[in-house]
């Protein structure tokens, strides 16, 4: 029987996207009261009852048709504010934040009055943001054009929480085991297990308090459906509050709860479900085999999920908002894959989650696939025709190039087996890591600017870093190198102080006992993740951006140095004055030198080596954790602001234009050579550069996917991707015509969803640069 999506999912689906998205103040008022009212406690206790008063608090609503209820806010897309992270860029936006050129919220002005009056004075010496820009905000700002820091006006999220513990133990659960470790704690732990009781607590009158609104909501409908389903979603809301999850639809419900839950504490994107379909599959197959639940009925239970995943929406600055446009919250759900014993783990639900997307379109979830060598046919073949509707999902990773890199990191077999994605596209093991996975992202192409121009910004003139002298007086290509590494030596060591300053602020200020209580470790030592309480205590760095990199240092190589065709005198002067009057120079250097993503061994491996000398000099460095740093080659959506604070560069790109997207991507219009040669340059790059993440987004045509040839064709390139070991690759399927219609034309074409980088948008609520963007980029019309 063909699955459908039912007249409910539609209802909610509409509902949902009528509904603009407003900043919401209401959380922050409950959080400084709370401050108010405890001066005297520890933060500790201060951020768990303000998590508690929250729960029992904030104003929540329900809506008839919704089979899964729970929301942050009482509207459907609220950006909170939450004080105590990060508060001075609400005061100095609010007033404009619906009038910005990217993610715009709209401010209702009694809001802005409460905030004005009893929020903003309460926390503006005292944010954790206001705290970091006092002790070293100077340095910060100084390193921004190279160093992008990241998580000061927000708590920590890039985490996959222990789910499978959530569904076994529940808030009661959790309570109790808490109770029990107090009574045995010494001095150190009182705190945690005492702030762990609190926010159960809270969680069970949250969970109580949609039982009686629901009880109360069904005696007014009319629908003897609606009001049977209203009670039934009632009935669950109560269970869980004291026990744990025995159905399907109980057990996803419960998940929601905690997602919810994890972002009323910390407001923080991309804590992701992980490996839903397995699990699951448990309570799935329980109730088929009694019965009591249809693929349709199940169905239609993920749906009504997939739809909460999309209201939920983070709220950044408008610096940031450039950096992650698009609103990505980062709800990552992995399917397939292999069990702990390397046998291939994909199972009905992976099918029926595949159904969903198919269905809904959705920015959220962001649905990944994991491949491997004996991922069936049917299952690769269906996810490839899910990907040819259009949407951007599902995305692809690669067991047999992760579970290497993860080893490498010294990860214990069994969670590199159950490895998962958060975000866009970083790996994390499952219940037991705070990877801090969003770090930093280095713009490894200021640093070669800077090298070649004396230390100099070719925007401002300002001195960024020591003069080791141009372009024009090194001797040779090796010279250049040597002062290059030199650079990016510097600019580690002053991002790595500066990530050590930020993590010691999120400790002081951010302790998170409901996010700690579901990490595996943090319970049995009595130790908040944010102190390090996790198994694994990583912080992930993003190289920016290897593919403009190796184009320019290729040129430099070939042109400059090799061949001589081009002297530096002419390219720094060309560069200097942003290619005005040297339009022959700019030609040479666009098109007589070889380009990233054309397997050209030599040029992709310029690329390779300077990845390698970032990430071991990068391994010098321990987190305030104890724990490693490590390298990811990802941009989000950053190439496109980090373009803008680079002048022009040797590969022939203009000053402020944007970098190639995605992280492993060549730069767009220069992968000249087919799909299949794009794939060949990435393989190059290391296995373990990308133990945080890595990116590589393409574009094909639809066409490709009207015949069963196409898909089969798509899918031998899919094995040619796992059996070439690259970490991760994605797809926007669209024309290009239809890309500028919508821009033309966005209020004909709201639902449009493509990939930005490893996360989908709405096309329409893009600025206009990230928009042009991604209609230059490459399009394949055949494999």
């Amino acid at each position: 029987m063909e699955l459908t999506m039912t007249n409910r999912i539609l209802t909610l689906k509409d509902k949902m996207m009528k509904e603009e998205r407003y900043l919401s103040i209401e959380q922050a008022f409950i959080i400084t009261e709370t401050y108010q009212e405890n001066v005297g406690e520890p933060v500790e206790i201060k951020r768990a009852l303000s998590l508690k008063n929250a729960l029992c608090k904030l104003e929540i609503d329900v809506h008839p048709e919704e089979l899964i209820v729970g929301n942050r806010t009482k509207g459907i897309r609220g950006g909170v504010v939450f004080p105590e992270s990060g508060i001075a860029w609400i005061d100095k936006e609010i007033d404009s934040i619906n009038e910005r050129p990217q993610d715009k919220f709209n401010v209702r002005h009694e809001d802005i009055k409460i905030f004005r009056e009893k929020v903003y004075p309460y926390w503006e010496k005292d944010s954790m943001e206001a705290v970091i820009r006092q002790r070293y905000g100077t340095e910060i700002s100084e390193i921004e054009k190279v160093v992008k820091i990241n998580q000061k006006d927000h708590a920590q999220g890039h985490i996959s929480p222990d789910v499978a513990k959530w569904l076994k133990l529940g808030p009661k659960g959790i309570i109790k085991d808490a109770k029990e470790k107090l009574e045995k704690s010494d001095d150190n732990q009182k705190l945690f297990y005492q702030s762990v009781i609190l926010v159960m607590e809270g969680v069970q009158t949250y969970m109580m308090r949609y039982h009686d609104l629901l009880m109360e909501r069904s005696k007014h409908q009319k629908d003897t459906m609606l009001r049977n389903s209203m009670e039934g979603v009632a009935n669950i809301c109560k269970k869980l509050s004291c026990k744990v999850p025995e159905t399907f639809h109980e057990a996803v419900q419960s998940i929601w709860f905690l997602f919810t839950v994890l972002h009323m504490e910390s407001n923080a994107s991309s804590f992701s479900p992980g490996r839903m379909d397995q699990y699951l599959y448990s309570y799935y197959k329980k109730d088929k085999d009694e019965g009591i639940l249809t693929d349709q009925e199940a169905l239609e239970i993920i749906e009504a999920i997939w739809i909460k995943y999309n209201q939920i929406v983070y709220m950044r600055n408008a610096h940031s908002a450039k950096f992650f446009a698009g609103f990505p919250i980062g709800f990552n759900i992995a399917v397939g894959g292999q069990d702990i014993k390397g046998r291939d783990a994909t199972n009905e639900l992976s099918y029926i989650f595949l159904k969903a997307q198919e269905h809904l379109k959705l920015p959220q979830p962001n649905l990944s696939v994991r491949l491997h060598e004996n991922t069936p046919i049917e299952f690769l073949k269906e996810a490839v025709r899910v990907v040819g509707k259009g949407g951007g999902m599902p995305q692809f990773f690669n067991d047999e190039s992760i579970m290497p890199a993860l080893r490498e990191l010294d990860i214990e077999e069994e969670d590199v087996k159950d490895y998962v994605i958060v975000g866009c596209v970083e790996i994390s093991t499952q219940g037991n890591n705070l990877g801090w996975s969003d770090a930093a992202m280095f713009n490894l192409n200021k640093v070669l600017e800077l090298t070649i121009n004396n230390g100099k910004c070719l925007l401002t003139g300002k001195q960024m870093t020591k003069d080791y002298g141009s372009l024009e007086n090194f001797k040779n290509y090796e010279e250049l190198e040597e002062k290059f590494g030199k650079n990016i030596r510097e600019y580690i060591k002053r991002m790595a102080i500066a990530c050590e300053v930020v993590e010691k602020a999120h400790q002081e200020h951010l302790p998170s006992p409901f996010l700690s209580a579901v990490i595996d470790r943090c319970m049995e030592t009595g130790i908040d993740v944010t102190r390090g309480g996790a198994k694994y205590n990583l912080s992930g760095i993003q190289m920016i951006q290897v593919a403009n990199l190796a184009d320019s240092l290729a040129a430099i190589k070939h042109l400059v140095f090799d061949t001589k065709r081009i002297s530096s005198h002419e390219l720094m002067d060309a560069l200097r004055n942003n290619f005005e009057g040297y339009d022959v120079l700019k030609a040479i250097l666009l098109n007589k030198s070889p380009k990233y993503g054309n397997d050209i061994s030599w040029v992709d491996e310029l690329g390779a080596k300077w990845a390698e000398f970032f990430k071991a000099e990068l391994e010098k460095y321990t987190n305030y954790r104890g724990g490693k740093y490590h390298t990811g080659m990802y941009t989000v959506s950053a190439h496109v602001p980090m373009g803008e604070n680079l002048g022009a560069s040797p590969d022939g790109r203009s000053l402020g234009e944007p970098l190639a997207d995605g992280g492993m991507s060549p730069v767009y219009g220069r992968d000249i050579s087919g799909p299949t040669a794009v794939l060949k340059s990435v393989s190059r790059l290391n296995n373990s550069l990308t133990s945080n993440g890595g990116l590589l987004n393409m574009k094909f045509l639809p066409s490709i996917f009207k015949t069963e040839s196409g898909i089969e064709n798509f899918v031998s390139f899919l094995r040619a991707f796992v059996k070439l070991q690259i970490p991760h690759i994605q797809f926007n399927v669209i024309n290009r015509e239809d890309l500028i219609a919508a821009k033309n034309k966005p209020e004909e074409h709201r639902s449009l969803v493509v990939r930005v980088a490893g996360y989908t948008a709405y096309f329409t609520e893009l600025s206009g640069e990230l928009q042009n963007e991604i209609i230059a980029r490459t399009s394949y019309g055949k494999m």
